[in-house]
């Protein structure tokens, strides 16, 4: 099985030993981006997994593509060309202080490129799987009109197409991705979607936005997907993670599925986090991986979520485990944070 995920992989500037940005004079350099998470964590899984976006021809381009290979994931329809790669911020928060990102992506090889560079019939001619996030199509108008031509193809060749919402403020505002996502949702055959991502993308209700109490939600969110596959009866599984966050350090997480009309509900687990930062990528990526290899639905999102945490305890955007760990995790009942 072959799956594609389509989007922007940058540079990532992180502040080191919880500095604010206004303090650094020094910065971890690192890469990620959320399809290239997703894509990242399927190859480390073992899946067939390739990476489409256009880098600058340049090093940093060539490091970023390097990056890829270096974790098995399929380059050959990477683009080069543009002047400039895309850049994010990090500065990890501690206790009350959220974790903040500061973009440096406007005017990037990926964010300049045009629709028509991307010739879908050659590049999807032999992909099992389409996965973009909302982060794509709201980086501009040409990367809107590339992701639905991709759809269209994935449609009519009866491609499954799998979208996680990833609403971004700091991108787009939610009249905006509303009424693109409500263009890009009659296409999606699995959604993704946490915390503001059903209002903001869809503008349907699920989250009150009080991340101390997301667990609590769990039976609006469970109202919102039904009312997402009454809208759209082609999307016949929808995921979320449900978050209880005391601090940046401290939180509760689990996930549920609508899958087929049933809900499926994850375990919970009482997470001390390292760092929260593509911990959503993570769980794509667990949800994609038992959609490929015939999991059954709970089997799916105990995975998925499993992924996630384990995401929490690694630094930066790359889940780095394998298989048997995220397994372990799942079947050891007294293991770290997992609640019968």
């Amino acid at each position: 099985m072959k799956i594609l995920t389509f989007g922007e992989m940058m540079l990532r500037l992180k502040t080191p030993n919880n500095e604010r940005i206004m303090q650094a004079s020094q910065f971890e350099a690192t890469y990620g981006g959320a399809e290239a998470n997703v894509a990242v964590s399927l190859a480390s899984l073992g899946d067939g997994a390739t990476f489409l976006t256009k880098f600058p021809d340049n090093l940093l381009g060539d490091r970023g593509e390097a990056t890829l290979a270096q974790y098995h994931v399929d380059t050959s329809e990477i683009r080069r060309g543009g002047t400039r790669m895309g850049i994010y911020f990090f500065e990890k928060g501690a206790s009350v202080r959220p974790t903040n990102v500061v973009y440096d992506r406007a005017g990037s090889a990926f964010a300049t490129a045009t629709a028509s560079e991307f010739d879908w019939e050659n590049i999807l001619t032999d992909v099992d799987y389409f996965y973009f996030s909302g982060i794509t199509p709201a980086l501009s108008a040409e990367l809107e009109l590339a992701v639905t031509q991709a759809c269209q193809y994935c449609q009519i060749h009866q491609i499954p197409v799998i979208c996680d919402l990833n609403y971004r403020a700091k991108l787009w505002s939610p009249e905006k991705a509303q009424a693109t996502m409500n263009k890009l949702m009659p296409y999606v055959n699995v959604c993704l979607a946490h915390d503001e991502d059903f209002v903001s993308s869809l503008g349907i209700e699920a989250f009150d936005g009080n991340m101390r109490h997301g667990i609590e939600q769990k039976d609006q969110f469970k109202s919102a997907m039904q009312q997402v596959v009454a809208k759209y009866p082609q999307c016949h599984t929808i995921a979320s993670v449900l978050r209880d966050i005391k601090s940046v350090e401290d939180s509760r997480w689990t996930a549920t599925m609508l899958h087929d009309g049933k809900f499926y509900d994850a375990p919970t687990y009482q997470m001390h986090v390292m760092e929260g930062v593509a911990a959503g990528d993570a769980f794509g990526a667990g949800i994609v991986h038992g959609l490929v290899n015939g999991f059954l639905p709970q089997e799916q999102i105990n995975y998925a979520m499993a992924a996630s945490v384990l995401k929490l305890t690694i630094t930066g955007d790359l889940n780095l485990v394998r298989d048997q760990e995220i397994r372990n995790l799942m079947n050891d009942h007294g293991g770290v944070g997992m609640q019968r």
